[in-house]
């Protein structure tokens, strides 16, 4: 599938806030902890856990959300398929997009029960 502009402006104007719950939820179900959900937003997108409550309370969107954060070093390694996209197919020009795709991704593999030390990527040298 290809990603719209439309698409990217979408996505980019989601409520980050009204997601997150969201993605706890899943992560409950599945055994894990909002602790770990923090810890793989942390490494994500470099915020702690008091800016990323901040930005909740805040209720930015996802544009905004990508916009300020530092974006890991290490986040082209996050490759796959998400809801019908290869992230690493997705075009530069879509960066909230891909960037929300990346986080799902390491959210699914959360979910999924993949260990930490897999999910928070490493290159290999």
């Amino acid at each position: 599938m290809e990603v719209t502009t439309e698409k990217n402006d979408q996505v980019a104007n989601l409520i980050f806030a009204s997601i997150y719950p969201h993605y706890l939820n899943r992560l409950e179900r599945n055994g894990r902890t909002k602790a770990e959900l923090d810890q793989v937003i942390e490494w994500f997108t470099g915020f702690d856990q008091e800016t990323l409550q901040t930005l909740i309370d805040e209720k930015v969107t996802f544009g905004s959300f990508f916009q300020k954060a530092k974006i890991n070093q290490n986040a082209h390694l996050i490759t796959g398929v998400v809801c019908g996209y290869r992230i690493e197919n997705i075009a530069d020009e879509f960066d909230t997009y891909k960037q929300c795709r990346r986080m799902e991704k390491l959210i699914d593999e959360l979910a999924k029960g993949r260990k930490m030390e897999k999910i928070l990527r490493v290159p290999k040298n």
